[in-house]
């Protein structure tokens, strides 16, 4: 009697400890994990806060991260349908979010990777600014790396249809970086922000490519001064 006594009082002393294991490790704490392969959303509003503020999604990095919980502050209607934007987030290798202020969503930055077209390789940096009216109205989205493309300008401008006149409130995060890509795998040189990229990929499409690397590895074009980026 006494040993199954014992023996019971074990099991229960184990499972209450597996219990409180489940609790702290990945029950009710504000953090949320990005592991390889997928994006847990954050369980009670966490903005996305990692070390040096880099947020890896989708096996990018391949680092657990955990977010810090924003604390005397309720987040606007922006930054819910933001947060909801990113657990969803869905791009492989493709890109990076960065989050210089962990704790507010509505301004990052995203980083690029094409993976075809002219510029493979090369990484390109892009900030997305994120107004109250958001998802009614678009982010503002601008290229931080000069470069010579047909349909983004020497400011950074990008000629992206589902930025302006084509925008939906359905349209989120995913749906601009994927355009983006779209916009490396195929300029569009009839809708062009940068007339002489434009006009050059029109004249001699395989010389616009020989520019283009050109410009990659840091040589100017035209007087324009270009980081290296391959």
């Amino acid at each position: 009697m006494l040993r199954a006594k014992k023996k019971k009082e074990e099991e229960a002393a184990a499972a209450a400890a597996a219990a409180a294991k489940i609790d702290v490790d990945g029950g009710s704490s504000s953090s949320f994990s990005v592991e390889a392969g997928e994006m847990e959303k954050p369980h009670d509003g966490g903005a996305p806060a990692t070390e040096n503020g880099t947020v890896s999604i989708m096996g990018i990095g391949g680092k657990s991260v955990k977010a810090a919980q924003s604390k005397g502050r309720r987040r606007q209607p922006a930054e819910l349908r933001i947060q909801k934007d990113l657990a969803e987030v869905e791009l492989g290798t493709a890109a990076t979010l960065i989050f210089p202020n962990p704790n507010d969503l509505t301004d990052f930055i995203v980083e690029v990777s094409p993976e075809s077209g002219f510029w493979t390789g090369a990484k390109f940096t892009f900030t997305f600014r994120f107004p109250a009216e958001y998802p009614h109205t678009p982010p503002k989205v601008t290229c931080q790396t000069r470069i010579l493309h047909p349909n983004i300008d020497w400011e950074g401008n990008v000629c992206l249809n589902i930025l302006r006149e084509e925008w939906k409130p359905i349209l989120d995060v995913n749906a601009i970086i994927y355009g983006l890509l779209h916009l490396f795998a195929e300029p569009n040189p009839d809708d062009p922000l940068n007339k002489e990229a434009a006009e050059l990929f029109r004249a001699d499409a395989r010389q616009f490519e020989r520019v283009v690397k050109q410009t990659l590895r840091g040589l100017s074009y035209q007087g324009h001064t270009f980081e290296r980026l391959l």
